[in-house]
């Protein structure tokens, strides 16, 4: 059977049944419409050739036996607001007031008009050129609730968002949507699983001067599945920062679409992963676009894989004519602990501008011997060493973390990772 005929067949599928949730009526049918022209994604597509889409647009999710830990909360010791979905459905006794200064949030249920209404699937639609991601325009259509920003000044405090998972067979799509004023500046956290499978978008207006610093530590079910996306719109003099640490999980895509449209903006992604099993698959891809001059970008992604894990990252800068003076750095780099796991690296430049610094790199490596004799000859256990090596490795992404005290959260995370998965 034809590709395009098997799309059409699995999106008919996936769609029978659907309701589309109230408010927002005619993006939403926009956006199912766009679903239906483009297909849901397959394996034969460009895009997801290293990472089968199967069992994210299957009707029903795959179960996911829910996942208990000693650890306290991720940023516990952080004053922050909480805002907390539990399979999707938003929990308002777990969740603070919703009242901060220097920034405004509701549910995306509740907002029914005015900027968010203006803004809600028109990054997600933008993004969609050149390349399709139509489980982002799935969820435009379907998705049931989010939360919705509007930083008007510097935010009092960061934004937690917590994704709680208490079914083993949830399925659940949320949408975000983050305005940021001139001037503006508020810090979004997210921590948690979300789901037994979770389909999430987020669309980012940044204003002149404005700046958006984005946390993310995905839960560490084992069996969770995940695809998000995250659209962001950077205008001149503003700052987009984003990180997200990945542990666990079956299946875990992370896409960042990004259009820097004014000049002397800065955009910086970055992800630390560490994935241990065969079972383990792990997908970052990133689309940049430099519209304007003088646009600073930077994608630092490394990935830790054992035992027969998988690790993909797809990274491409667009340098259109006109945007000189661009300085774009992309950088995606494994250390595969054994010869069973693998790392899949697709990097890409494609620059119509003559005054420019661009630069990419990809490589895969095992742990270094030499470092390893010096740390043992030292009287370092090979299993501490071992540890302290991958950690060294991680630095360089977890360094885009703007906030030391986030930072250090994470890092604590991953080194109580590293002592269970020795």
């Amino acid at each position: 059977m034809a590709l395009a005929e098997l799309k059409l067949a699995a999106t008919q599928t996936r769609l029978t049944g659907m309701v589309m949730p109230a408010g927002l009526n005619d993006q939403r049918v926009d956006a199912m419409n766009r679903v239906i022209t483009m297909g849901l994604p397959h394996k034969r597509d460009e895009y997801w050739k290293y990472t089968d889409p199967a069992t994210l647009t299957q009707s029903e999710p795959e179960p996911a036996a829910l996942f208990h830990n000693d650890e306290g909360p991720l940023f516990a010791d952080v004053d922050r607001i909480k805002v907390v979905f539990v399979d999707g459905v938003f929990d308002a006794d777990a969740s603070d007031d919703l009242s901060c200064e220097g920034v405004e949030i509701q549910r995306l249920s509740d907002a029914t008009g005015g900027w968010a209404a203006d803004l809600y699937g028109t990054l997600e639609t933008n993004g969609q050129t050149p390349v399709n991601r139509p489980l982002a325009a799935l969820n435009t259509a379907f998705a049931t609730d989010g939360i919705v920003v509007h930083a008007t000044a510097k935010a009092a405090k960061p934004i937690n968002l917590i994704y709680l998972h208490g079914d083993e067979t949830s399925d659940v799509m949320l949408h975000n949507l983050i305005k940021v004023d001139a001037g503006a500046d508020v810090t979004i956290l997210e921590t948690g699983p979300a789901a037994a499978r979770f389909n999430c978008v987020t669309e980012v207006d940044i204003a002149d001067g404005g700046a958006f610093h984005h946390v993310r530590a995905q839960g560490r079910d084992h069996e969770r599945r995940a695809v998000t996306h995250c659209f962001a719109r950077v205008a001149s003099e503003s700052l987009f920062k984003s990180f997200t640490l990945t542990a666990n999980g079956k299946l875990t895509r992370n896409e960042c679409i990004l259009e820097i449209v004014g000049d002397d903006a800065v955009a910086h992604v970055a992800g630390a992963c560490v994935g241990d099993g065969g079972d383990f698959h792990h997908d970052d891809t990133v689309f940049i676009t430099h519209d304007a001059l003088r646009g600073e970008s930077r994608q630092v992604f490394k990935k830790v894989l054992r035992n027969g894990a998988n690790g993909v990252f797809q990274g491409k800068i667009l340098v259109k004519a006109g945007a000189q003076k661009t300085d774009g750095y992309q950088i995606s780099q494994s250390l595969l602990l054994d010869g069973d796991s693998q790392f899949l690296a697709k990097p890409e430049l494609e620059i119509y501008a003559d005054d420019v610094i661009c630069s990419h790199g990809s490589t895969s490596g095992a742990i270094d011997e030499d470092a390893m004799f010096y740390l043992q000859s030292r009287g370092v256990p090979r299993k501490a060493a071992i540890d302290l090596l991958t950690l060294a490795f991680l630095a360089e992404a977890l360094e885009e973390i703007a906030d030391d005290k986030l930072a250090d959260d994470l890092r604590g995370r991953l080194e109580s990772w590293l002592e269970r998965h020795g």
